[in-house]
């Protein structure tokens, strides 16, 4: 019996060790930080509409130069359970040829373009006539699989990035800038996991398809393509692992528990003879 006791503990404990030791790694895995691309290939250039928006992965540094006052447009994948992270800087022009203050802003959209809210983060930003640079931030909620119609919750797809000078002088308008995008998508594990998914991602095409080779209109293609792992299938999370791994622990305990009580209502022994 005490045998018996002593191995059912042990493997609760173990049982409990294992859960704990998964669950930290998935808390203490660490989130990325937005970097520049490896092999420096990100694009040059940005577009000027949503229809015409330069796609950019996440983690790769997106540059462009522009005119003060034009508006700039970027799009990338966020996928089911992901929170991303936009950041933008802007180098002004000399100080010599500004004429004054200018209050420059970021804004992002999905892909059914409703402009998401920022949870926090510089999202306008003003510069001084003498600032040589102003860096705005705009942190997004996390990426839900499946949402109510009448929500406005992000869901799996494109998300545009607008930036452009909501303030300045007049004067100021059409000085040359140059504009730096990035964008970090970190996953938020279990605890952003929703029922049900989308059928489709929200990835719009593009207004023009172009020709084919053999004069025939080639396929339309999507505007910000697909994560590099491709999007979530939906059924995966690791709210699985604490789903089995709890009921391992319970089916343990009740073993446990079983053989305490089942030794606990044994009656004693009288030796013999007494």
């Amino acid at each position: 019996m005490f045998r018996t006791r002593r191995a059912l503990a042990g493997a609760l404990l173990t049982g409990l060790a294992l859960l704990t030791g998964a669950g930290a790694a998935v808390a203490d895995d660490p989130s990325p930080s937005p970097s520049a691309s490896g092999d420096g290939s990100g694009p040059t250039e940005a577009g000027t509409t949503f229809r015409t928006a330069t796609a950019i992965q996440p983690d790769q540094l997106a540059t462009a130069g522009a005119s003060t006052g034009d508006y700039l447009y970027w799009v990338f994948p966020a996928d089911a359970g992901q929170r991303a992270t936009v950041k933008a800087k802007i180098t002004l022009p000399e100080t010599a040829t500004r004429h004054g203050d200018s209050t420059w802003q970021v804004d992002v959209y999905d892909g059914l373009r409703r402009r998401q809210a920022c949870m926090y983060g510089k999202q306008t930003g003003k510069a001084a006539a003498d600032a040589a640079t102003v860096e705005l931030t705009c942190v997004l909620r996390t990426v839900r699989a499946w949402s109510e119609p009448w929500a406005n919750d992000p869901l799996p797809g494109s998300y545009y990035v607008r930036l452009t000078v909501v303030d300045l002088p007049s004067a100021d308008l059409g000085l040359p800038v140059r504009t730096e995008v990035e964008v970090a998508a970190d996953g938020r594990g279990g605890a952003g996991d929703v029922d049900g998914t989308l059928s489709e991602p929200l990835v719009p095409g593009v207004s023009s398809v172009g020709q084919a080779a053999d004069g025939a209109s080639a396929a339309p293609v999507a505007l910000a393509g697909e994560p590099e792992d491709g999007w979530a299938s939906g059924w995966w999370t690791d709210r699985w692992l604490w789903t089995v791994g709890g009921g391992v622990l319970g089916a343990i305990a009740a073993v446990f528990g079983y053989s305490l009580t089942r030794g606990s209502g044994r009656p004693s022994r009288v030796p013999p003879g007494v």
